[in-house]
């Protein structure tokens, strides 16, 4: 239960301060966004109505669509999150400010306040509904992936609004759902990027033995074979905090220069150490 009430705690936050980003910059300014909301914007532009009353009904419809293909836990969730979302941005209408000084500051305001309130839904491990649903209708009829039919949604629906607010208004959009992707995937995939490592020396053991003695992370080790020399080897491979990573090439260095190292940025890691 305890669990539960953070989840359903965090979901509200973010869902205050997803409505604020589009309440506060994106409609007062004339922007759009991808996604269900960004149609929710559209019509409040084109006939006045309700932004937080037209999400509601717009999510309700597709909930009702893709109930089969949700799991209960995420059906609950995410019914939560299309109700906290649109009672915000009904509560918070009128609340907005223009930034006629300066029109660069709106997207990247509505871009960080919608990517912060999103990213804090999404590390619940919640969606937001909307293009997700249609999103997994179009995985399961077509064989599409999630991130690829939510992108096509995204461009159609910023494509379509570009004929109501201009082109000029469009391009400022896209800076802002760019801004908001950025800002969801460093709260999702965390703060602290790890870095993984593979190493190959001619004096693997002795690199080894320095990386457990210098650092409390666990190694891999392979057998390999050189595919010109014949050569059997060692290959070592171990994953990182990036705050490490300098202190590790200056160790691997110091006990072989030659050694090959190859370094390449992971999402997340849990386990082993990491937590």
């Amino acid at each position: 239960m305890e669990k539960v009430l953070k989840k359903i705690a965090l979901i509200t936050i973010g869902a205050f301060i997803f409505a604020i980003g589009i309440n506060y910059f994106a409609i007062p300014n004339g922007l759009a966004e991808g996604g269900i909301i960004g149609i929710t914007i559209i019509f409040y532009y084109m006939f006045g109505w309700s932004p937080g009353i037209v999400n509601f009904l717009l999510n309700a419809v597709l909930v009702a669509v893709g109930f089969k293909l949700l799991q209960r836990s995420e059906m609950i969730y995410t019914i939560t999150v299309i109700i906290l979302s649109s009672f915000f941005i009904w509560l918070t209408e009128e609340w907005g400010v223009t930034l006629s000084t300066d029109s660069l500051l709106a997207p990247l305001y509505a871009g960080l306040l919608i990517g912060v309130g999103l990213g804090i839904i999404f590390r619940t491990g919640s969606t937001s509904g909307g293009t997700t649903i249609i999103a997994l209708i179009l995985k399961n009829k077509l064989g599409w992936s999630m991130s690829k039919g939510v992108l096509l949604l995204d461009v159609l629906v910023i494509a379509g609004g570009s004929f109501v607010i201009g082109l000029e208004k469009t391009l400022l959009t896209l800076v802002s759902v760019y801004v908001t992707s950025k800002v969801i995937d460093y709260l999702v995939d965390g703060l602290n990027v790890r870095k993984a490592v593979t190493i190959i020396s001619e004096d693997a053991d002795e690199v080894l033995e320095s990386i457990n003695k210098y650092f409390k992370r666990g190694v891999t080790v392979f057998p390999a074979e050189g595919g010109y020399t014949k050569h059997e080897k060692k290959v070592l491979y171990a994953v990182v905090d990036k705050r490490e990573m300098v202190r590790l090439q200056r160790l691997v260095e110091k006990v072989d220069a030659d050694a090959f190292v190859a370094i390449h940025d992971i999402k997340s890691a849990f386990g082993g150490g990491f937590s």
